[in-house]
């Protein structure tokens, strides 16, 4: 009875800051939170996200692909802890690759075989979370593939496997089939853009071997990628995978965002300009969006920051973070934190990692603020944890980046914490050990806003609720 009394009265607590605040500065400091959003639902729930998306077509729908939305098996679900697990081999590959300067280094290979895959510094990065569906070939047959800003080359699985082909939910392409496929030769200019590859006769080969051991062999090779009924790209560059292993669920394969290249960014360049955006979902059981050109997605309300670039990692995409405010006041972290850094954003990392002393500077304010709620034990990578069992919504503090050119990325209430069920809800944030080490935005700070890039003007933008 007395729990009860003492949840009341958080709960009265609440009511009277609402009532007792401006309504401004509530805004500005709090947000408040239906405890159901932490948890998700089984049911995908795709109405609003539709709406939003009303009847362009030039949009591709983006899941999440262990959620309800996701067309590939939602048994295979993952738990947090190997969730967060996978975060961390993530995260450790991309700071390999940004402090390695033999990152680059080529490699050359005469075979399928897996085990001819040089084993290097900067091996390319665990594969994301979120999926979009795109069609290969012609007559199009559709595939589900993870999309990623830290990868450079696309890939799907692809018949015969002559060594390998881990399942996946769509049938495998079979090129035979395709009145437009066609291999790239050896000789060719596209197959030196390669990070590694080799030759099988006249024919190029890749590899790419990810920081969680999980690669993909094959064939480089050309077909008409179709990703709308309005957006179709003829003698789209892609590996063609007959030998692949590793943490990709049912997923066929991948759509490589990166900078550098070989990637989707760079090889249709002359068609949307380095343009592209997108909005994940703020649950795994809804929708998002990922589209392409000036055009296909408005930027009114968009602010852009100037995006930076990394020679010894040129996949990447760099931004100049230079602050954080929690509840509307910046944390008293110096600059020079930040630049010492380095910030990196990334579609594929789930939570975002900060330099020591600013996820310390955040942890303490942000406790600060939470201090009416229970704490909890820390959990995996995170240690900012509460136990709001009895609650049917919380008010947690504002947070925003802030970048340099003055813009903030405000980020919406499903950007905050990261829930291990009610009784653990966390601060969606953890440090890095090594101060020089990458900062990375991660995607669940990235939950619901409008997030642009403009390779072309060297920007990236941030606006409000766009799914």
């Amino acid at each position: 009875m007395a729990y009860l009394n003492l949840q009341r009265s958080k709960s009265l607590f609440l009511l009277l800051l609402t009532l007792l605040l401006p309504y401004s500065a509530l805004a500005q400091s709090f947000h408040m939170v239906e405890l159901s959003s932490f948890v998700g639902d089984d049911i995908c729930d795709e109405s609003k996200d539709m709406e939003a998306l009303g009847s362009d077509d030039s949009q591709l729908k983006i899941v999440h692909r262990h959620g309800p939305c996701s067309p590939l098996n939602p048994r295979e679900t993952p738990s947090h802890d190997q969730i967060l697990s996978a975060d961390q081999s993530r995260v450790d590959s991309i700071h390999k690759r940004t402090s390695a300067s033999s990152n680059r280094e080529m490699a050359y290979y005469d075979s399928l075989d897996s085990s001819e895959i040089p084993a290097r510094n900067g091996a390319p990065l665990g594969t994301g979370n979120y999926i979009v569906s795109i069609g290969v070939g012609t007559p199009k047959k559709s595939y589900s593939v993870v999309f990623d800003t830290g990868s450079d080359v696309t890939w799907i699985q692809c018949k015969p496997c002559v060594t390998h082909c881990y399942p996946q939910q769509d049938q495998l392409f079979d090129p035979s089939q395709s009145s437009t496929y066609a291999n790239i030769s050896c000789s060719s200019s596209y197959c030196d853009q390669l990070d590694t590859h080799g030759c099988s006769g006249s024919t190029c080969l890749y590899a790419v071997q990810y920081g969680d051991n999980s690669y993909t062999v094959g064939y480089y090779v050309q077909d008409t990628l179709t990703l709308t009924q309005t957006d179709v790209i003829p003698s789209f560059r892609f590996g063609c995978g007959e030998n692949n292993d590793g943490l990709f669920g049912k997923a066929a394969g991948l759509l490589g965002l990166g900078r550098d290249t070989t990637s989707f960014v760079s090889q249709t360049f002359g068609k949307y300009h380095g343009v592209f955006s997108y909005c994940l979902p703020a649950t795994t059981s809804s929708t998002g969006f990922l589209a392409f050109g000036c055009g296909s997605n408005p930027t009114k309300n968009v602010k852009f920051t100037p995006l930076l670039t990394n020679a010894a990692a040129p996949t990447f995409y760099y931004l100049n973070l230079i602050g954080i405010s929690v509840g509307g006041k910046q944390l008293p972290v110096s600059s020079t934190v930040f630049s010492t850094a380095g910030t990196i954003i990334d579609s594929g990392t789930v939570i975002t990692r900060l330099p020591p002393d600013a996820y310390s500077a955040l942890s303490s304010a942000f406790k600060q603020a939470m201090s009416h709620y229970k704490t909890a034990p820390a959990f995996s990578i995170l240690d900012t944890c509460y136990d709001l069992t009895g609650y049917s919504s919380v008010t947690t503090p504002t947070i925003a980046l802030l970048f340099a050119g003055g813009t903030t990325m405000n980020l919406d209430s499903a950007g905050i914490m990261y829930a291990n069920g009610i009784s653990q809800v966390c601060l969606a944030f953890a440090g890095n050990d090594d101060p020089s080490d990458f900062a990375i935005i991660g995607n669940v700070q990235q939950r619901k806003l409008n997030v642009v890039y403009d390779v072309s003007k060297k920007l990236v933008g941030f606006g409000p609720g766009s799914c």
